[in-house]
């Protein structure tokens, strides 16, 4: 399994991480509170959220053949549900 991570900043971080889980949790195992998340996806894939003031902090684990193509989707999602503002998505690969 490969690693990335990306910060998102935002002040609405806890929104969208509570809109992408739920919207994600009719098709997928989902775990998620007002600061955390976690989303597991049928290709064995997994993203952790985490919330704070100002950050969505990502973490997306997934096989190595499928991270970017994992980065896109998430970032896609995000950045459908944030429409009024412009979210930026720096991934970096975690070792």
């Amino acid at each position: 399994m490969a690693q990335s991570k990306a910060d998102v900043h935002t002040a609405s971080g806890s929104k969208y991480l509570l809109q992408l889980c739920k919207h994600w949790s009719h098709k997928m195992v989902t775990e998620f509170d007002p600061k955390q998340g976690r989303v597991d996806f049928p290709s064995g894939a997994q993203l952790f959220l985490e919330a704070d003031d100002s950050v969505l902090h990502l973490k997306l684990e997934a096989p190595d053949d499928g991270l970017e193509r994992m980065e896109g989707v998430v970032a896609d999602h995000l950045k459908r549900f944030a429409f009024r503002e412009e979210l930026t998505f720096d991934w970096a690969k975690a070792a």
